[in-house]
């Protein structure tokens, strides 16, 4: 059973047994594969405190980058660094995607996702990030 506010054994498991690590990219920090994760295994969870809509327009009016709108009355405030779905970077050609599951947001593979001894990027696609609406941040994110 879930508890709210602790995580279960099961999850502390899980949490050892990552699939992934935190690496230097192209476009700065990143996840990358470490181990084979199969087409719609979950990956991470973008987590954060979770805000209304006026609070996050002033985040992203002092420059916040890890605002995700979860719908019109709330978005969730990526910034800190236990949040490891903020290092998923966006792509046109993703190998994850989100996925909204009420009010928190997961990363689940689309595809089988191999690491090869090169340690494959995670790539997601996602539903815009709040800060990201313009076109200039979007090719920032490629």
């Amino acid at each position: 059973m879930w508890s709210r506010g602790r995580e279960s054994s099961y999850m502390s498991d899980m949490a050892r047994k990552r699939a992934f690590r935190i690496g230097r990219s192209r476009t700065g920090l990143g996840l990358f594969a470490t181990a084979p994760i199969k087409k719609g295994a979950f990956i991470v969870e973008y987590k954060g405190r979770k805000l209304t809509t006026e609070q996050a327009d002033k985040l992203e009016a002092r420059g916040n980058r890890y605002l995700y709108e979860i719908n019109s009355r709330w978005t969730i405030d990526g910034t800190s660094r236990k949040n490891l779905g903020r290092y998923a970077n966006h792509s046109c050609r993703p190998n994850a995607e989100t996925h909204r599951i009420g009010h928190k947001v997961i990363i689940r593979a689309i595809k089988n996702i191999t690491s090869a001894g090169r340690n494959e990027p995670m790539c997601a696609r996602r539903h815009a990030p709040k800060a990201d609406k313009s076109r200039e941040a979007e090719e920032e994110w490629q």
